[in-house]
């Protein structure tokens, strides 16, 4: 599974083994537990795709999971609904990756979206969310034969404005959050938002985790009805 943050990831990961190795230039911790990893790379579609390619030549996995936060697109949805796209589409240039399962859309935008854009997005592609990374794990995930989906958890609203963090992300993915948390102790006007955001994020990370827990227990009886064991 590859994630943006830990925090997105934490209540499943806590107590899970963990390797650090590097790969082109950069340190990356591995969670793992049995036969299932999960990678934190950063924000963007970049970082996924390098935390994605990391995956793939340390573990040879047979399917990768893009997994964490989205903003809704669909109004209907609520922060902590949890998504199961069948189409992964990279708003970059149009492309289009079939998850095999689940159902509706995830469109990966290369910044982060306002109210404004997520409106433009839903009515481009009519898609029920939007992330940053999906597309990118898609795409490593095809180049080298793996299979690919996506698991995802509502974490802002469709008419939720999104406080500006852009400029606290490194070109490595990673949130620097101490210097957001400084820029917004110095303006009274974003408390009420980041506050907001804060819980629903928490909110949408139990319900992450909850979902993956069962994901797994899925997956790990697919795979004993496969190989005929009783």
């Amino acid at each position: 599974m590859v994630a943006a943050l830990e925090r997105e990831v934490a209540p499943l990961v806590r107590s899970w083994k963990t390797r650090t190795r590097e790969h082109s230039g950069r340190s990356y911790t591995f969670f793992e537990n049995g036969d299932v990893v999960v990678v934190c790379g950063g924000i963007g579609l970049e970082p996924a795709r390098r935390a994605a390619e990391a995956m793939i030549q340390e573990f040879q996995p047979s399917h990768i999971v893009s997994v964490g936060f989205v903003g809704a697109l669909d109004p209907k949805l609520r922060a902590g609904a949890v998504l199961q796209p069948r189409t992964v589409i990279d708003a970059k240039d149009g492309s289009r990756t079939d998850t095999g399962c689940g159902e509706g859309t995830l469109v990966s935008f290369g910044s982060v979206a306002g109210r404004e854009q997520k409106e433009k997005l839903c009515k481009a592609y009519g898609a029920a969310a939007v992330d940053m990374e999906a597309a990118a794990v898609a795409q490593a995930a095809q180049l080298c034969g793996v299979e690919f989906g996506a698991l995802k958890v509502v974490s802002d609203e469709a008419d939720f404005d999104i406080p500006a963090m852009e400029k606290f992300v490194g070109a490595d993915g990673r949130l620097n959050a101490a210097k957001f948390a400084l820029h917004v102790a110095v303006r009274p006007w974003l408390w009420a938002g980041t506050i907001a955001l804060a819980r629903n994020s928490a909110r949408a990370s139990r319900a992450l985790c909850g979902a993956l827990d069962r994901y797994l227990i899925l997956v790990a009886v697919a795979e004993i009805t496969k190989g005929g064991t009783t």
